[in-house]
């Protein structure tokens, strides 16, 4: 036993040498592993991606520029200083749902798409929220006192927060003060280094359980410069790192993330264009432009594509034929996981006053997931299905 600084783990950390990586990175694949992340850029810098593909064109369309200017002005407002700034929702640590091993996953702020069964509503603006969690109210009065623009008051009969939007300046000194923690804040600005020294507080669980750091969303592509940093260090550091994306982004800001990924989660909401766009706010052409741009480039990484479920909406046999035509040509497909739709985000919904859209739609029964997974699988045996972290074939 003795004391090093090995892959990022700090020097008061002790390792035994047969626990060690031993030159391989935390997916257990040869590398060498203390100069991965020197190894990867040097990899990009001779990589040449494709644009050749009359789909992969798509990026540079004026969808994609609205979504470059879109990202430039998140930028711009955020990045006032050299160190970069990102605006994230939440931290969850010790998740096993989000990659391999004990994860760390990092929740930003902000999407372009508009999925009607969007779970987690707080993270699809590009700006801090408010929320109000009704049931932990006990109307004591302290948001009405402190507000200086006068825009609280109490419901007489209730005896519940009334919020004058028109007044609010959502300076959030209302959800500091509450001492019931009923009025929240979705989403901080952080900097990359302070995100970085979050996750790096993780390094032991993932050094033993094979884990490592995930970005979520809302949509990372959203704010790729911010991603990019953080992927590039914790790869630096030797930390497995992972990012759950739709891809709809202008694939200039996939570049930016590529070279420090080692696993790529895509959802596949819809493979039909137009139904797509009514489910999901946005066409996939450019999601699926980038996925094949991204399997045709020279960078390693796996791809795992991820579909959610949802009853008369994308389960029908034909999506899924078509979901698994189109994976059958992708060379970095490591697995297919079907995501049963689900309610959990209703209360989030409540708490930002919104409306969910599919407030009659009910979960897929365990049968129906089932065969739904079967009839998947049968369509192309090769690629591996799996639902709620069990494989199918």
């Amino acid at each position: 036993m003795f004391k090093t600084r090995l892959l990022g783990v700090p020097y008061s950390r002790e390792f035994r040498w047969d626990k060690c990586y031993k030159g391989k990175d935390y997916r257990g694949k040869d590398s060498e592993a203390k100069v991965y992340g020197v190894k990867v850029m040097t990899e990009l810098e001779k990589t040449k991606m494709p644009s050749q593909r009359s789909l992969g064109d798509t990026a540079g369309d004026a969808e994609g520029s609205v979504l470059g200017r879109a990202e430039s002005s998140i930028r711009t407002s955020i990045n006032t200083s050299e160190e970069l700034m990102g605006l994230v929702l939440r931290i969850e640590r010790t998740s096993i749902h989000d990659g391999q091993g004990l994860r760390t996953v990092i929740f930003l702020k902000g999407c372009p798409l508009r999925c009607q069964w969007c779970s987690t509503p707080e993270s699809q603006r590009h700006e801090p929220e408010r929320g109000y969690v009704t049931d932990r109210c006990n109307g004591c009065g302290t948001c009405v006192n402190i507000c200086q623009q006068g825009a609280l008051a109490i419901a007489k009969q209730e005896g519940k927060v009334i919020i004058n939007s028109s007044k609010c300046r959502v300076c959030f000194v209302c959800a500091e003060k509450c001492p019931q923690n009923a009025i929240k804040k979705y989403g901080r600005l952080m900097s990359a280094t302070e995100t970085v020294r979050e996750i790096s507080k993780d390094e032991i669980f993932f050094f033993y359980s094979g884990g490592g750091v995930t970005i979520s969303g809302g949509e990372p592509l959203a704010q790729s410069e911010f991603v990019s940093e953080i992927l590039r260090r914790c790869r630096g550091q030797g930390i497995h790192t992972a990012m759950e994306s739709s891809l709809y982004a202008p694939f200039e800001s996939v570049l930016k993330v590529l070279p420090w990924l080692n696993v790529l989660y895509v959802d596949l909401k819809h493979m039909n264009e137009e139904l797509h766009k009514q489910w999901a706010g946005r066409d996939n052409s450019l999601i699926l432009a980038n996925l094949r741009n991204v399997d045709d480039s020279d960078t390693p990484l796996d791809i795992i594509v991820r579909i959610p479920l949802i009853s008369g909406v994308n389960d029908s046999d034909a999506n899924l034929m078509a979901a698994a035509e189109f994976c059958q040509s992708l060379r970095k497909l490591q697995e297919i996981e079907l995501l049963p739709y689900h309610r959990l985000g209703l209360e989030t919904y409540r708490n930002l006053q919104r409306d969910y859209p599919l407030k009659d739609l009910l979960p897929p029964v365990g049968e129906r997931i089932l065969e739904r997974a079967g009839f998947l699988a049968r369509q192309n045996p090769k690629v591996p299905v799996r639902v709620g972290g069990e494989l199918v074939n």
